[in-house]
């Protein structure tokens, strides 16, 4: 007599309907399997995988997780979040306050939001979680602020932040009141601590913003396709995700007919976007550390397309 052993095993990561396998029984006896393979269909849309989308607000936090690990090692990030390591150099604009610098190390270093309250003495999960609340202000504020935030991948992969053109006059939304207050930027006037204000509201931000000016001119500064930031998680780099949301703005500002406009702080990073079109057009340096931070102010006419093969890394470096 013929004896049957019945498998039954279930997945759960699969779109394909559900499935059965079977054997027709041996003629000369023994014993027969039959396996049937039960599969579940996946909530998660396929069409994420492929398919450019844009992130919605009560998605922002996700989105600038995806960022934050793009952006764990980059020179600029550390800039702003790890000054311990990168420490400031004296000017004469600095002002001489006992009361701005930290309880433990005597140096303005430290302070960090943690509900409400200052901590004197930085830790790595301090600098993670402040690094990380940065980018979800970031992504807020561009979400709520008249921004365009663009993911490609089931698990926001690559996150991609862009300021549309506004002409020459733009709307106040993106750097209002409101956008700072709603988006939680306010926030940083107490989680950075004092040289991490000065690095970013007294060099970075006019630095940006004269910069912009100063190669796009007046009249086209806000008139651009503005790439503020572009990265994709180390576990998904090699796909090709981050071209595809790059390629996604291309097309908008070719329809349009407008320029593109970014800093990378990544020499290898600029190679990858030269293949898009993008060229140098100034360097500018953040210079308030021991070891300066360069930025390559990079620009892209209209249809202008890079020689050579796409490469480099996916997850460049574009700060705002």
């Amino acid at each position: 007599m013929a004896t049957f052993t019945t498998t039954t095993t279930t997945t759960t990561t699969t779109t394909n309907p559900p499935t059965t396998t079977a054997t027709t029984p041996s003629q000369t006896g023994g014993s027969v399997k039959v396996v049937a393979t039960l599969t579940k269909r996946s909530l998660l849309p396929a069409a994420w995988n492929t398919q450019v989308r844009t992130v919605q607000s009560h998605e922002c936090r996700e989105a600038a997780l995806s960022l934050a690990h793009a952006f764990q090692a980059d020179d600029y990030a550390r800039y702003l979040v790890d000054i311990e390591s990168n420490p400031p150099v004296s000017t004469p604009n600095d002002h001489d306050s006992s009361s701005e610098t930290t309880a433990s190390s005597g140096s303005s270093v430290g302070f960090t939001w943690v509900g409400g309250l200052t901590s004197s003495k930085p830790t790595p999960e301090s600098k993670w979680n402040l690094h990380v609340d940065i980018l979800t202000y970031t992504v807020a504020s561009h979400c709520i602020g008249g921004g365009l935030v663009t993911t490609v991948g089931e698990d926001f992969d690559s996150v991609a932040l862009w300021v549309p053109p506004t002409g020459p006059h733009p709307p106040p939304s993106l750097d209002s009141y409101l956008t700072h207050f709603r988006s939680g930027l306010w926030r940083l006037h107490f989680q950075l601590c004092p040289e991490g204000k000065r690095r970013l509201f007294d060099e970075i931000l006019p630095l940006l913003h004269d910069t912009k000016r100063e190669v796009l001119g007046p009249e086209k500064e806000n008139d651009v396709w503005y790439l503020v930031y572009l990265g994709t998680k180390p576990r998904s780099q090699g796909r090709g995700l981050g071209g595809k949301l790059l390629r996604d703005g291309m097309m908008k500002a070719d329809r349009e007919g407008k320029q593109m406009y970014l800093e990378s702080s990544s020499a290898v990073n600029n190679e990858y976007y030269k293949k898009f079109g993008f060229e140098i057009k100034k360097e500018i340096y953040l210079k308030r550390g021991r070891w300066p931070v360069r930025l390559s102010v990079m620009v892209r006419e209209p249809g202008a397309m890079g020689k050579g093969k796409e490469g480099g890394r996916k997850g460049g470096r574009v700060v705002g």
